[in-house]
């Protein structure tokens, strides 16, 4: 079951949004839907994280400063390997 909502928007938005549906053969409900469904879901999600991540602090559940160290060290590792690469396929050689 679904229920009815009135949503104010910009000229040029609504205008957007109508190309859009046309474009895409869907109505202007459906994608106004859609586009709230997917911006409440990732905003859950992030807040989800971060109440998580405050938990994680409340409770002095850090990492260590040698496993931060590993993960700089391994990802610069890993940034610079993959950069060496890059330049070898652009020169044609990868």
């Amino acid at each position: 079951m679904s229920v009815t909502m009135t949503v104010r928007l910009a000229p040029e938005l609504k205008e957007r949004l109508e190309r859009l549906a046309a474009a895409t053969h869907r109505s202007r409900s459906y994608l106004a839907a859609e586009a709230i469904r997917e911006y409440i879901d990732l905003n859950e999600w992030q807040i989800g994280e971060v109440e998580a991540a405050i938990r994680e602090a409340d409770a002095g559940d850090f990492a260590s400063e040698q496993e931060v160290s590993e993960v700089f060290t391994r990802w610069s590792a890993n940034g610079d390997s993959l950069a060496a690469q890059g330049v070898a396929q652009s020169r044609g050689r990868g």
